[in-house]
């Protein structure tokens, strides 16, 4: 097989600048191996890559997820494999073909009973909802967490994954989580007040801009909040006094910034909790490769947290 099919785009702009294009199969240097592609995800930062706003190099095949099986000979040949890889869609091709190349180093072994598209949605929400709270929150049973955007994709991995670690849930949303409030409601920082007691230890801010203030003043004293994402206005303003005279603080994360050998790290870490049923895969929603664009479309309108697939 020299050639295979990949979505790729060689300008900027919409969904429909992204065409099915044949290209040749990725020759790995040494240290790398060939993946076949089962399945891959869209997130939206792959619609924000089509549109120019990573800096990608091009031409250039999008995509950050996948779950497939090594083709190449080796220790890893045949074995099933599922992740994110570092620059995919940026520096290197990525994950929308029917081959990838990625070093071995990188690579993370499937939960044995999620299927090939139920393994391909985990990779960035799940990424992002560890570094958040594990890495950077460093969260602890008992503790309480408010999660903002709790609907959304990285808001369910997060709920998850605060609840496998013993906290106490509350999601600025509808569903899901151990309290639920509403932010469309006036009251809403008091509801969680009442909730928490005096407040929560931990907010995740999966939304940012017009929650981001309302956010700090549902931490207690000492309280932290981890951003990662800027809905709306970039700017944002926040009572500086209060914010150090309650001992807050204030930490932002990237998935952009993680190398391929901690990717493999932490989908190795959230292997366990798939295997043990303590995480659960996203509902998904499959497309062939041909209807990428409208796949795209749909993620940049949003999916109320319904992962995008595409299918090989």
């Amino acid at each position: 097989m020299s050639m295979m099919r990949a979505l790729q785009f060689d300008q900027f702009g919409p969904p429909s600048v992204l065409s099915v294009r044949e290209v040749p199969v990725p020759s790995p240097p040494d240290g790398e191996v060939l993946v076949q592609i089962a399945a891959t995800s869209i997130n939206p930062s792959d619609v924000k890559n089509v549109e120019g706003r990573l800096g990608a190099t091009l031409p250039r095949i999008p995509g950050r997820d996948f779950a497939g099986v090594v083709v190449s000979s080796g220790p890893w040949s045949e074995k099933e494999v599922w992740g994110s890889g570092a620059g995919f869609g940026i520096t290197r091709d990525g994950s929308h073909a029917e081959i990838v190349a990625i070093p071995s180093a990188w690579l993370a072994e499937k939960p044995r009973h999620l299927t090939m598209a139920q393994a391909a949605a985990c990779g960035i929400p799940y990424l992002a909802a560890w570094m958040a709270l594990v890495d950077a929150a460093d969260l602890k049973g008992g503790e309480r967490i408010l999660i903002t955007g709790a609907l959304g994709s990285v808001g369910r991995a997060a709920t998850q994954i605060a609840q496998w670690k013993g906290a106490k849930v509350i999601g600025a949303d509808r569903s899901g989580a151990d309290t639920i409030v509403n932010t469309s409601s006036s009251g809403w920082v008091d509801q969680v007040k009442e909730a928490s007691g005096d407040g929560v230890d931990v907010v995740l801010d999966a939304v940012g801009g017009p929650l981001f203030e309302d956010s700090l003043r549902c931490l207690r004293q000492g309280g932290r909040q981890i951003a990662l994402a800027a809905t709306g206005e970039r700017r944002v303003s926040f009572d500086l006094p209060d914010f150090f005279h309650r001992l807050l603080r204030l930490q932002g994360i990237d998935t952009f910034r993680l190398e391929g050998e901690n990717i493999a790290s932490l989908m190795n870490s959230l292997k366990s909790g798939f295997e043990d049923g303590k995480l659960i895969p996203p509902s998904v929603e499959e497309h062939a490769l041909d209807k990428a664009q409208e796949a795209y479309t749909a993620v940049g309108k949003g999916t109320g947290g319904i992962r995008q697939i595409i299918r090989f």
